[in-house]
This record gives C-alpha cells, structure tokens and sequence, in this order.
C-alpha cells in the first residue's frame, strides 16, 4: 500500500460517510495508516452519519481529528445532535452545506467553505454543498451559490485546490453539478446514498469527479442500518425512528486525487476499497 508522488502535486483522501461504530473504526484505522503509507496531503471526512447513523457530536467530530482528519463535512443529518452547534460555530473545519437555508440559529451556525494553507503552504479551499432533491434538509439552489463563491477564487492564481463534497440524493443532479463546474474546481466527490458508484474519473476540463464515494460502514446492511428494521420500514411501514445502525464488521470506501498544483486540476482520481462485504466479493 505505497504510493510514490512526485514533486508539485499534491494529494487528497476523501473518505466516504462514516456510518456509526462500525465507520468510525475502519476509519480510524486507515486514515492513519494512508497517513503514514501513501503520502497523503489532505484528508477530508464526511461525518453527516457518524453517530449512530445520525448526524456527528462534538465527542465524535474531536476523535476524527485526533486520527489525522484534517476536515470534516456534513449533510442533511449534520443537527441531528443538537450539541454539534456550538461546535461547529467556533471550529471552521466542521463544515455545514453552504447552500442551506438560514433558520434561527441552527442552519445559520458554522460555515460551509473553509480556506486554509497546508503545512506545506498549499492554499486549499474546501466547499461543502447540499442537493435538493429527496433531501430532509432545504438547500437553496446549489449552481447560485458555488457561482457566488468562485467569483473569488481562480485556480493557478489565488488558490491552489479546491475540493467539493455534495451531499445530493439524485446521481443526475450531482453529475449535472460536476459538469457544471469542470475545469473551475480540482475534484468533486458525491456523497450521501452510502452506494460508491463505478464512475470515478478526471473530467475533460481537469475535474476529478465521482458520482458517489461510498461509506465507510457495514456493507451487510440497508445502506448502513440493521436490514430488518429498514426492510420493516420500506414493508410494513413501520416508524423512521425504529431503524437502527448496523454494527457488523466495516468497509472503507473513498478516494485517492492527485492534483497538479501547477494548474489545479486533477491527474487522477483513483477509488478505494477495503476489508468487508465489498472486497470479499471483488469490489
């Protein structure tokens, strides 16, 4: 598990939803491993499940850290914990989808971009967005507001990379989104259907995009919950409130980018796979 990286590019992981117990382990484990072993720059989690399925508490958010997260996004989920508001006020690199619509202090809490420069004077801004459709969290429209805020920012001038977690039900949306913006941003990753999609690749304008990057959770499940009590819900039409997080033994999905820091864009976008149901099949 090593991979060389030449001089000028730098190199991300993004680690697909950390689903429950079973997530956070799996994620632990190979965050500090791909640390040590694959000369990773930057690594970006999304915690929108991390506790219990729902949504990430500060107790949770601080462990992530402490493993070498380097930053952590959210999701329709990311309030489910009330206590993560105060967090996420004072630590920037918690971030809450940009594009949702402000609501007392909740919505409002936080930030869903974040700049920063790397111990290695790289000049990264992260953006983290929510899609609109079939999604319990209302986001206001997602092309206006990456518009908006890249309005200020030009790839090779005054920023380096730039990364983009959205959270989006809709493969259509989130492809439309990535197009969209191919050759403005590094690298794009679809997050929230817990499923990683076959489709990672580098866009014709130097775009690193895939549709889905999957979880890091027990594959032998509905999408990370226990099967009886989602088949139930799906069946019988039993309450949300009665599905639990599955708790068997975790897979860990993400990606690997490479970024030319010359220009900003992607050289490669190569998916990961690890331990559980998945690659015992041959994922």
């Amino acid at each position: 598990m090593d991979r060389p990286k030449k001089a000028g590019i730098f190199r991300l992981l993004i680690c697909g939803d950390v689903n429950a117990d079973p997530g956070r382990e799996v994620a632990r484990r190979y965050v500090s491993l791909f640390r040590k072993t694959m000369d990773v720059d930057f690594i970006i989690l999304n915690v929108d499940n991390a506790a219990d399925g729902f949504g990430v508490t500060p107790a949770i958010a601080e462990e992530c850290f402490g493993y070498g997260a380097d930053l952590l996004t959210g999701g329709n989920h990311l309030f489910h914990h009330k206590e993560i508001i105060p967090f996420i006020s004072t630590n920037e690199r918690l971030l809450r989808p940009l594009n949702i619509e402000p609501a007392g202090n909740i919505e409002s809490a936080g930030n869903g971009f974040c700049e920063i420069v790397t111990a290695g004077g790289v000049r990264l801004l992260a953006v983290h967005l929510l899609g609109r459709t079939n999604m319990s969290l209302a986001g206001s429209d997602p092309f206006d507001c990456i518009d908006r805020l890249l309005d200020g920012y030009s790839l090779g001038k005054n920023i380096d990379v730039i990364a983009v977690d959205f959270h989006a039900e809709q493969a259509a949306e989130k492809n439309a989104f990535a197009n969209y913006l191919d050759g403005r941003v590094s690298v794009i990753v679809g997050t929230h259907t817990h499923i990683p999609t076959a489709d990672g690749r580098v866009l014709p304008g130097g775009t690193a995009y895939q549709t889905d990057i999957g979880m890091c959770g027990d594959y032998d499940s509905v999408i990370g919950m226990e099967k009886k009590s989602c088949i139930a819900y799906f069946v019988t039409k039993a309450s949300a409130s009665s599905i639990k997080s599955a708790s068997g033994t975790a897979t860990f999905s993400g990606v690997l980018v490479d970024v030319d820091l010359e220009t900003g864009h992607a050289l490669s976008l190569e998916p990961i796979i690890l331990d559980g149901v998945l690659q015992q099949q041959g994922a």
